[in-house]
């Protein structure tokens, strides 16, 4: 149960942690531009550099100092697959591709989760400093500031961001789908980060968001933002109901949300 954990404590060490690999993001940005050092992941379009790797053993080794015995979950060194008990969940560099042409929009995100939900968690931009943190039933903020998403009701007036996937064809598919939905909202987004797009609609910067294909290290810590900050929140693998299919995450303000997910099916989501 929530209420056997210090949510407070796991949010204030999500923060410490998360802080100090964005210093080192930071600091390792410059040798990317120096030296070139950049393998690929899953395609040609998905990179990884160094800094990922770096960033992710500092984040491990700090974790196993204020946490230990707790396992981790990275996207770099994978780790603990079930899901059950407490497990933390580490995005060292999420915006990889921003990151490595010095494009500002990249974070930092830390999340611990317990049976698969998110406790607590941290998204730190390294560039501008900001610190998005949430506890479980204790709110979200940025830089101390307590956040609030939009009051938006009307889809038409609607900013929404979205991203896109690595593999050709799936970006394709994603792609139909924004050429359909952009005659029905105000406008489109698209960062490049899916941490920092949840965290925009915790701040009401966006009224909403919709992706396919993320991994659990994406998310983690951003939907927790999001939705102490009053977001309805779809996440992956909860398809089963809505239709929109297993991989899909829809975070937004109350007052669109039901017209956003029905827009989406109308124009056959689920596909993506």
């Amino acid at each position: 149960m929530t209420h056997q954990y210090d949510v407070a404590g796991l949010r204030a060490t999500s923060v410490t942690v998360a802080r100090e690999a964005a210093e080192l993001a930071l600091t390792m940005r410059s040798e990317i531009a120096t030296t070139g050092v950049v393998a690929t992941k899953s395609t040609e379009t998905d990179v990884v550099t160094a800094a990922d790797r770096a960033v992710e053993k500092l984040i491990r080794e700090r974790l196993s100092e204020l946490r230990p015995d707790e396992p981790v979950l990275g996207e770099e060194e994978g780790g603990a697959a079930a899901e059950d008990g407490l497990r933390w969940v580490v995005d060292p560099i999420d915006g990889t591709v921003n990151y490595l042409y010095g494009y500002p929009n990249y974070a930092v995100s830390i999340a611990v989760q317990l049976d698969g939900a998110s406790l607590a968690g941290a998204v730190v931009e390294p560039c501008s400093g900001r610190v998005w943190s949430a506890a479980a039933g204790q709110g979200a903020e940025l830089d101390g500031r307590p956040l609030r998403v939009s009051d938006s009701g009307r889809l038409d007036l609607a900013l929404l961001g979205t991203g896109f996937s690595y593999l050709r064809q799936r970006r394709i598919r994603q792609a139909s789908l924004l050429r359909e939905l952009l005659g029905e909202i105000r406008d489109i987004r698209r960062g490049g980060a899916a941490s920092l797009e949840l965290c925009a609609v915790a701040a009401g910067w966006l009224d909403g968001y919709y992706e396919h294909g993320l991994s659990r290290w994406d998310w983690a810590a951003g939907a927790l933002i999001a939705a102490e900050a009053g977001a309805r929140l779809r996440l992956p693998g909860e398809g089963t109901t809505d239709g929109l299919g297993d991989e899909a995450i829809l975070c937004a303000s109350p007052g669109i949300a039901d017209e956003l997910t029905a827009v989406l099916l109308k124009h056959e989501a689920a596909g993506i």
